[in-house]
């Protein structure tokens, strides 16, 4: 689709309800919030200017270096080791998700790596619950309201995802609303937590996966057929199993199943492209997956990292592709669909508050 003369500006979708899938809590803190609370517990950052912080995240993001990268979350997660700095964290997070028009969010996190000061998981569950409720309650009050649910995530370098998964289910009704895995994909395959995947089967737990963004359709299938992935994170390399010449496009039987059950793409362009998954935005295999009908969504992955929001993960795709009002309703409505929410709770969200939010 060929960029509009009218695009859309950024302030106007800054207005336009969004849902967001995809968001790690640990990769989406404010600069300042990080120097204050590292100058409390003695931990040294690069720069104590919160603005020059800002920027040495997005730089290390752009970097092309995956271990600077990484290295970002080294100081994000040494802030996230108490229950005060978890509340404080979790309720900024969804005050700046308000702030930005999202409407319903699902914060995802793995919550073994806050417990180097002696929390326990189910502290951390619970101190980031406890952040999330004041913030919600607030946006309620001042008439802005969001519906957000905690991610359990298990990391896939490690030994722990039966733990989490059961944490999962134990806080199934009081604000977790799935599972997820994450961390490297080559070499440590969603089905080393096999067990954990049979387990959140027999308790009907939702399941996100990531694959498909380090690692290619071989990825996915594990995600979506071993494991039982009811979406897949980022998922864009499944793009891979497509042949593509001029306008027409033929789906290998992997990316078939994928589309034919309608199994959501938690795309993040930005994210990609720094991970090296897609070349650029204006060459994401977003526009591509969305021509030809998968259930794509948008999300911002770290929103710290990618110095982004939702507003600019939609923003960049109008500049790209030329998209709507109307074509950006359809990818939200795509994710609240998709979202680990109770039916009715989705339809009524679709119904009162995003169709009427696009419209026009």
């Amino acid at each position: 689709m060929a960029p509009s003369a009218a695009a859309l500006t950024a302030e106007e979708i800054r207005t336009l309800p969004k849902v967001v899938l995809h968001d790690h809590l640990d990769g989406g803190l404010r600069p300042a919030t990080i120097v204050e609370i590292a100058a409390e517990i003695g931990h040294a950052l690069p720069t104590t200017d919160p603005v020059a912080l800002g920027e040495w995240f997005r730089d290390n993001a752009t970097s092309g270096s995956l271990v600077r990268y990484l290295e970002g979350f080294v100081h994000t997660i040494a802030v996230m080791q108490t229950p005060e700095h978890l509340r404080r964290i979790a309720r900024e997070a969804v005050e700046d998700l308000v702030a930005d028009g999202v409407v319903y969010a699902e914060l995802r996190y793995a919550c073994e790596l806050f417990v180097e000061r002696g929390l326990t998981m189910d502290q951390v569950v619970a101190a980031v619950q406890e952040g999330i409720d004041e913030a919600v309650a607030a946006a309620a009050a001042a008439g802005r309201p969001i519906v957000v649910r905690q991610l359990l995530t298990a990391m896939r370098q490690a030994a722990r995802g039966i733990e989490v998964a059961k944490l999962a289910v134990a806080w199934r009704d009081r604000g977790v609303c799935g599972f997820d895995i994450a961390g490297p994909e080559d070499g440590f395959p969603p089905t080393r937590f096999l067990d954990a995947f049979e387990y959140l089967a027999e308790q009907n737990m939702r399941i996100s996966i990531h694959a498909g963004e380090a690692f290619g359709p071989p990825s996915i299938w594990e995600a979506v057929h071993p494991c039982g992935a009811d979406r897949l994170g980022h998922g864009v390399r499944i793009v891979e199993d497509i042949s593509f010449e001029g306008d027409s496009a033929h789906l290998g039987t992997l990316a078939a199943y994928v589309r034919d059950r309608r199994i959501p793409l938690e795309i993040c362009p930005t994210s990609n492209v720094q991970t090296g998954a897609a070349a650029s935005i204006a060459e994401h295999p977003f526009g591509r997956l969305a021509e030809l009908g998968f259930r794509v969504t948008i999300n911002t992955d770290n929103r710290l990292m990618s110095a982004t929001s939702m507003t600019q993960e939609m923003a960049l795709l109008v500049e790209a592709f030329g998209y709507t009002r109307a074509d950006l309703g359809k990818f939200t409505v795509n994710a609240m669909k998709s979202a680990f929410l109770p039916f009715d709770e989705r339809l009524a969200l679709i119904n009162n508050v995003i169709k009427p939010g696009y419209a026009g």
